[in-house]
């Protein structure tokens, strides 16, 4: 894969992880309740999740996936409930796990943060939709090995370094303190953007 070919690839890799949605809200969520190495964890297990997705669309194999719907919409479905109780546990959080002190901090894992990521990125089917699309403009690029790996590992790479970024920013000890103080009013904010996300999940769902 040549560089006039790479950049464009890459560019709309960027774009994709720049979009705002429960990935992004997510990373942002575990910094301001745990420290920026969660934020950090969260973006970097959620890359690993991005990177299979590539993979998969470099095999063909989400196109098999896409082709049984069955499939796709349980997917679908796992996805939506998952975003549904991380909101649910962001909007009755009475206190605001965020509004801790220094000294309380909370007891959110390193493990439970990489966890997080990686599971909304592999349940969130949007993510194999949006790869088939950008794969399907590059496949005979994929004509070998080395191209193949470029291909899964550019996306990868740019999402894990965004997100890391990302929590880089918001770990920031003025805008931290800012958040922290006003830490329920985010808790929910960011809760109710995963219910409604969820939600529009199950009202596109022609079966419900």
């Amino acid at each position: 894969m040549n560089l006039s070919t790479w950049l464009p690839f890459a560019l709309v890799c960027l774009l994709g992880a720049m979009s705002p949605g429960p990935s992004l809200a997510t990373v942002i969520r575990n910094t301001v309740i745990g420290s920026r190495s969660h934020g950090i964890a969260t973006g970097v297990s959620h890359a690993f999740g991005i990177g299979v997705y590539a993979l998969l669309s470099v095999t063909g194999l989400v196109i098999l996936i896409q082709e049984a719907p069955i499939i796709f919409r349980v997917l679908t479905w796992v996805g939506a409930i998952y975003l549904l109780w991380l909101g649910w546990q962001g909007v009755t959080a009475k206190k605001g796990l965020i509004a801790q002190n220094e000294s309380q901090i909370s007891t959110l894992q390193i493990s439970s943060a990489a966890r997080d990521g990686l599971a909304i990125s592999l349940l969130n089917p949007k993510i194999s939709a949006f790869f088939v699309a950008l794969f399907s403009q590059f496949v005979d690029q994929a004509t070998n090995l080395l191209n193949s790996s470029i291909m899964v590992a550019t996306p990868m790479l740019i999402d894990g370094l965004w997100y890391s970024l990302i929590a880089i920013f918001v770990s920031q000890k003025f805008l931290l303190k800012q958040l922290r103080k006003y830490g329920v009013w985010v808790d929910r904010a960011i809760g109710i953007l995963l219910i409604l996300i969820a939600l529009r999940v199950f009202f596109n769902d022609p079966l419900i």
